[in-house]
């Protein structure tokens, strides 16, 4: 079997290096010398797409998070219409390069689309910025909550990370996020943000046989999450006794 050819090479903000490799028709990004992703295998990250946009009523503005090899955003781009502005954030400038410059064809040139604009960032700066303006939030960053390489990624995840991604959707909005496994504690702190959340099984291959990834699906509630209320600190009644129990005193009895 033919070896891998290096085609490009490139570090992440961290220092962690990506290469771009190739054998044949097959092309693998990789991080630290493992398997990122695959041209071969590439159906959860279609999914991904199809998953959100089933359940996601408006699509008018839509933020992918990761570029990847460009499968997501091109199974956005064959469903959403024409009028239709779909941003994608993208850390690493290389892998926005290798895209235009050598995998492009593999998803259809998803960045020659009109409809299109990638901005080389963090998509948490772009979440935050968004202020409700977001039909449509899909993250392909890291593995997913489940299994986090980069330390810096885990804050997407967290109660503030969710937080932010609901504050990113309008109404109604829908949150899709890729996932190399089931989180519970992750659906807990989408529910505790102000989501309707699904988890939803997806094949690596796409044909049902091979890994199994998560889709998680969270979709905006209308009414958002109230905060608990502080603990009250306990009365000090004049003879030194202290009052506990919420609410009024009880009536007194009459006489």
């Amino acid at each position: 079997m033919a070896s891998f050819e290096t085609i490009g090479r490139a570090s992440a903000p961290d220092g962690t290096e990506l290469s771009l490799v190739r054998r044949g028709d097959e092309w693998v990004v990789r991080i630290a010398g493992q398997t990122l992703m695959s041209s071969r295998m590439h159906g959860s990250e279609d999914a991904l797409a199809n998953i959100a946009l089933d359940k996601a009523k408006n699509t008018g503005r839509v933020l992918v998070g990761g570029l990847g090899l460009g499968f997501t955003l091109r199974a956005v781009l064959d469903r959403v219409p024409a009028t239709s502005k779909v941003f994608v954030a993208e850390l690493v400038p290389a892998v926005v390069e290798w895209n235009r410059e050598h995998v492009g064809h593999l998803a259809g040139h998803p960045l020659d689309d009109t409809r299109v604009a990638v901005k080389v960032a963090d998509v948490s700066h772009m979440l935050t910025h968004a202020h409700g303006t977001l039909d449509l939030v899909l993250l392909d960053v890291d593995n997913g909550p489940s299994a986090v390489v980069h330390e810096k990624n885990a804050s997407l995840y967290s109660e503030r990370g969710a937080r932010m991604c609901r504050e990113a959707l309008a109404p109604g909005g829908v949150l899709a996020v890729w996932s190399a496994g089931a989180d519970e504690r992750y659906v807990s702190r989408l529910t505790k943000a102000g989501f309707e959340v699904e988890v939803v099984r997806a094949s690596a291959r796409g044909t049902g046989s091979g890994g199994r990834h998560v889709v998680f699906v969270a979709t905006k509630t209308k009414v958002p999450p109230r905060e608990p209320e502080p603990a009250r600190a306990p009365r000090t009644r004049a003879d030194g006794s202290v009052r506990t129990g919420g609410g009024n005193a009880a009536p007194r009895k009459r006489r």
